[in-house]
Formats: structure tokens, sequence, C-alpha cells
């Protein structure tokens, strides 16, 4: 059991990470984190010095959750193009919310692309884990592109959680994926 402050941290980092993908990062102020957990805005300094330090947070939780997800793909085949497939059901498991506010990692680097180095980096570290893995997969299929289809696919999922979310189409989204599941079942080697 965690105690009172482990309590508290968790709660500002999940109603940040919440804020931060349907408002955006720049939208998002203490104040709106503090209405949210009813943590007076003043407490939050127990636990971040800064806003940025709050984005680290959430970088960091949706790292540990995208790398269980990618756990989860790992134990589910143990045939690389099976465990691609996997992975993008995730964004079907997730059609509501993806054709409502776009992929909440895509929004992050998105919106943080022009901002300074060291947000940017930090926002890009999910992208980083999807990548490395995805690249491992396709190496283990014996693609010697491994690197290059690892962001293709992560380009082809990117583009369609922003058109479904522009379009709030959810048919289009469900369309997509099976696309890109016909994209990956149709790779081979030459």
């Amino acid at each position: 059991m965690g105690t009172k402050g482990d309590n508290n941290r968790t709660r500002i980092v999940e109603a940040a990470d919440q804020l931060f993908y349907k408002r955006g990062y720049n939208q998002t102020s203490f104040s709106d984190i503090a209405d949210i957990t009813g943590i007076p805005r003043g407490n939050f300094y127990y636990y971040f010095k800064t806003k940025d330090d709050i984005l680290a947070a959430v970088v960091e939780a949706r790292v540990k959750h995208y790398a269980e997800a990618l756990l989860e793909c790992e134990n589910s085949s143990e045939r690389p193009r099976e465990r691609l497939l996997a992975f993008i059901d995730i964004m079907g498991s997730s059609e509501d919310t993806v054709v409502e506010s776009g992929c909440p990692i895509g929004s992050l680097c998105a919106e943080l692309a022009k901002d300074t180095d060291a947000l940017q980096s930090k926002s890009r570290e999910v992208f980083e884990l999807l990548r490395d893995w995805m690249g491992k997969q396709f190496g283990e299929i014996g693609f010697a592109d491994a690197n290059d289809k690892a962001m293709d696919l992560l380009a082809r999922m990117q583009g369609t959680a922003v058109i479904a979310c522009t379009f709030k189409d959810n048919d289009y989204l469900n369309r997509s994926i099976g696309d890109l599941k016909s994209w990956v079942n149709s790779l081979t080697l030459s």
C-alpha cells in the first residue's frame, strides 16, 4: 500500500496525463490539474517543481504503459508478424479515444515539436520504445530494412489516428486498421 504522498503524486500524474491528452500540454495549467485532483495547487511543489517535471512523470507513466502492452504482444505469439498485428489491434481497442482525441503520443509530440529540445526529447520516448520494438519484430522476420519498416508502420498508424480524429470517423479508423494489418501481412522478404 502506498503512502498518502505516493497516492497524491499518482493522482497528479494521472490527471495531467488525461489533460495533456484531451487539451494539450500548453493548454493545461497547475490549476486545471488541481481542480481535477482536489489537491491544492501549492501542494504540487512537494512532488513536482515545474510543469516540465509533471510532463516527465507523465511520459514515464506512458512508457511504462506501452512497455506493458508490448510485453502482452510479445506473449501473444512466438511469431513476430503476429506480434505486430497484435500491436496494431491496440489502436482498435482504443477506438473511441483515438477518434475523439487522436493518439496520446502523437498529439503530445506534435504539440511539443516546436518547443525546447528537452521537451521534444522527453515526449519522443514512447515513440522510440515503439520504433525499437517494431524494428526488432521486423528484424526477427528477416527484413534487412527492419528500422525503415518500423518507421513506416509508426507513420501509417499516426496518419490513421490524425485523420480518424480530424473527421471523427470510426469507420475510417477500423478500415485503416484492416489496411495496416494487410500491409504487414503482404510484406515479403526479397
